[in-house]
């Protein structure tokens, strides 16, 4: 409370104030690029919220970090409930001291829902970008959307039909990963960039940003690697370390593999293939061209009660843009190192591998063209112009 105190005491009602809410790494830095635009386009433009580092280099004045509420599952989000609830009080409360013109919430729906309700109660215009799964499951999602959200910016392309079709101011702005990420080059030229050997067989392994991923993946991942490693004894592997994580977390003891800060696309892009936590990531290893196997395990509870809810039949976003299973799903059990060795195996070189990067390029035609980040700083600038 005292430094919520502080913090309003500082307030300058004067300052045209935008509230930035995301949560997580990808929203954090979906979120910096719409700020930066926003700041070319109306430099009087100052911001607070939430989220992490790269809202704060661009000037962000963050409340909280994204990290207080950063959880993946049902049964994993219980313990963070008390936490969850301040957060949100705080930012509600930031509110209505900073009296924003506009507020940009990005993702995180079981939290920005809560909080999209409290800010039109506010008066305040809310544009919300990235949106909810609603087509996938939890459509009762929709009538609060519509209820509580200005603008619904989508960043997949099917997701404008489906929520104008119910009510919902929806736009397709483009996705946001287009224009994140870095420019398509041979993997001998990005392993030279990141400092590994030209001629070694790579594998990029991606067990996600939450540490209740980490938990899970990194020994599946550390025994695939023992086994792959066996099959090519000259193996090389790549593992990004998304920020605020430390390496700690990633136990691949006598594997010595290279870690990297960041850089997700050019591990991905430096290695003949990757195996890839199920989300974001697996769209950036698509558009980078690198063949994948996708995982993802969460606890039993979470999974049940998702499985009984879900209304689509994938879960990696590559094979929901193209509906077809371009990319290996292997959900939950199915996450076994015998099945995901054995998916990666005809990936390395072959028919398969040159089928799959057809179906990757396909899944690149299905975004459009990249300049996302400005198209939602424009959305929010006509709210603030509506205002």
């Amino acid at each position: 409370m005292h430094r919520l105190r502080r913090y309003a005491a500082a307030v300058d009602l004067a300052q045209r104030w935008v509230m930035v809410v995301a949560g997580e790494a990808s929203g954090d830095q979906h979120a910096a690029a719409v700020v930066a635009a926003l700041k070319y386009r109306d430099p009087s433009l100052r911001f607070f919220g939430m989220g992490g580092p790269k809202l704060q280099a661009q000037g962000v004045e963050l409340v909280h970090g994204a990290h207080e509420i950063s959880v993946m599952g049902i049964a994993e989000v219980l313990p963070k409930v008390p936490r969850i609830w301040k957060v949100l009080g705080d930012l509600t409360r930031a509110a209505e001291e900073r009296k924003p013109v506009a507020a940009l919430l990005v993702d995180v729906p079981d939290f920005n829902l809560r909080l999209a309700k409290r800010l039109r109660a506010q008066g305040v215009k809310v544009a919300w970008f990235v949106a909810p799964m609603a087509w996938a499951w939890r459509e009762g999602r929709v009538a609060q959307l519509k209820e509580r959200v200005d603008a619904l910016l989508c960043i997949l392309p099917f997701e404008e039909k489906f929520f104008r079709e119910r009510g919902v101011n929806a736009t397709y702005v483009g996705s946001p990963v287009l224009e994140q990420m870095p420019p398509l080059k041979p993997a001998a030229e990005y392993r030279r960039q990141l400092g590994l050997d030209v001629d070694r067989p790579t594998l990029a392994l991606l067990p996600g940003s939450r540490r209740s991923e980490l938990k899970r993946l990194v020994p599946v991942l550390a025994e695939v690697a023992r086994r792959e490693k066996a099959l090519r004894p000259t193996l090389q592997l790549v593992v990004p370390v998304a920020s605020g994580l430390s390496r700690g977390l990633f136990d691949f003891e006598g594997l010595a593999p290279v870690f990297l800060d960041g850089q997700a696309p050019e591990a991905v892009a430096a290695s003949d293939v990757a195996v890839v936590a199920s989300g974001t990531a697996t769209l950036e290893a698509a558009l980078m061209r690198t063949p994948l196997v996708a995982i993802y395990q969460v606890s039993g509870l979470t999974y049940a009660i998702g499985k009984a809810m879900l209304k689509i039949p994938f879960v990696c976003l590559p094979n929901l843009l193209v509906q077809r299973r371009v990319v290996p799903e292997l959900i939950q059990r199915e996450a076994t190192p015998d099945a995901i060795v054995l998916a990666l195996e005809p990936l390395w070189s072959g028919p398969a591998r040159e089928e799959m990067l057809r179906g990757l390029d396909e899944v690149r035609a299905t975004l459009g063209e990249p300049g996302a980040a400005g198209r939602v700083a424009d959305a929010v600038l006509a709210l603030i112009s509506l205002r």
